[in-house]
């Protein structure tokens, strides 16, 4: 033991205390992006922020007053699998029929970006003579995945056979820079094929009574203490089923092993559909996401406020590298792929700026993107119907089936 080691003191939090963390890094984040203005221009979500300024906080307690802090992290899987099981429990089969063909089209091009997004990763690394999963993490795991995706891919690449030890504060670092990215991108990626292809565009006017499921409805559902539970009870159903059967996967298919999430998400989708499908309960959809999205703020907390800064140092040139060509990749495939073979028109241009942000970001600076470009030249109902399809749900599913078949690739 060196004489670092010797003075290092440790604090160690338990359940209540970690808890009480967690929901300060929230606040926090809330506060200073209510402060700034750049930050709620390009959405960065409040567990980004909060966390980012509690782990410089940390890494200064470590670095120059010797003291280390260890949290409890209990809730941290629990509440990242709620996320997607929120995420397949809003997956109603019957949307499909809205997006038609294109939703079709614009699928397959944006699993072919998923691919090229890991190419790139990992050919970046290899060239290098980086740890290839550092690659992988700044491929589309974060950059169409975004944090939650990311962080739950780290989860695994800390484990054995992987053993990549700075996997999470790599993970952390591409996820905020693809959505940083996505969101800078967007706009200007729409305007350029507008003005350049000379587009038609509807205009700013909206019809207001269009049934489109984007606008705002004349009358919500009220959230009661009933329908929460009953919403509830179906996240923990597929927490409950979705880990028995990775347990099981585990077991008897040892090769085939995705991670526990795919299949709570997988658990979300089939269960909504059944329940629709026999006309057994109707789940309420924004109750459903509420939950969702404060399970991956608190789960996006712990994970950000418990980075080891300092193991990112070594791999600065790097990751940068890899998300510099990522960006002008994904620049390059909205222009020439996206819009090209989405039609060529204002739809297309509005399509390929949300692919902008969830191709980088999150399937939030999707919608933003498409908000500004909508706002200035008119309404798209097509790219709203698709782009919160495919981002919010099917990219998760194609992106965990692409990853595992790439890491079978690799040497480990």
């Amino acid at each position: 033991m060196n004489a670092d080691d010797a003075r290092l003191q440790t604090l160690s939090f338990d359940f209540y205390f970690t808890l009480v963390c967690m929901v300060l890094v929230l606040l926090i984040g809330r506060y200073v992006i209510s402060k700034l203005k750049v930050l709620q221009d390009y959405n960065i979500p409040e567990p980004v922020v909060g966390g980012i300024i509690v782990a410089v906080i940390i890494f200064v307690c470590y670095q120059y007053l010797h003291i280390e802090f260890r949290f409890d992290s209990s809730l941290k899987d629990p509440l990242m699998l709620a996320f997607f099981s929120s995420i397949g429990l809003s997956a109603d089969f019957a949307s499909l029929k809205k997006g038609g063909k294109m939703l079709g089209i614009f699928l397959i091009f944006v699993a072919i970006l998923l691919l090229l997004q890991n190419i790139i990763g990992l050919g970046v690394s290899y060239a290098m003579g980086q740890n290839p999963l550092l690659g992988m993490l700044g491929g589309s795991i974060t950059m169409s995945g975004g944090h939650g995706t990311g962080a739950a891919w780290a989860g695994v690449f800390k484990d054995p056979p992987y053993n990549f030890a700075a996997a999470t504060e790599v993970a952390m670092a591409c996820a905020t820079f693809g959505l940083v990215m996505g969101g800078l991108i967007g706009g200007p990626t729409a305007r350029y094929l507008i003005k350049k292809y000379n587009l038609k565009i509807p205009g700013i006017k909206q019809d207001y009574n269009s049934k489109h499921g984007f606008e705002t409805p004349n009358k919500e559902r009220l959230i009661t203490p009933i329908s929460f539970v009953e919403s509830l009870a179906l996240i923990a159903l597929c927490l409950l089923i979705g880990t028995l059967l990775s347990s099981y996967n585990k077991s008897f298919f040892p090769s085939f092993n995705l991670p526990t999430f795919v299949y709570c998400l997988f658990t979300g989708v089939v269960l909504r559909n059944a329940l629709s499908a026999f006309n057994i309960h109707k789940v309420f959809d924004r109750e459903v996401s509420v939950i969702g999205n404060v399970s991956l703020s608190l789960f996006l907390a712990f994970a950000m406020m418990t980075l080891n800064l300092w193991q990112l140092v070594a791999l600065a040139l790097p990751m940068t590298l890899i998300l510099i060509a990522q960006a002008i990749c994904m620049i390059t495939f909205a222009i020439f792929v996206t819009f090209r073979f989405c039609g060529r028109d204002y739809d297309a241009a509005v399509l390929a700026a949300g692919h902008c942000g969830f191709g980088l970001g999150a399937t939030p600076t999707a919608m933003v993107n498409m908000q500004t470009v909508t706002s200035h030249y008119g309404p798209s109902h097509m790219a709203f119907i698709i782009v919160p399809l495919v981002g919010a749900f099917f990219i998760d599913i194609i992106n965990a089936i692409l990853i595992q078949s790439v890491l079978k690739l690799l040497p480990f």
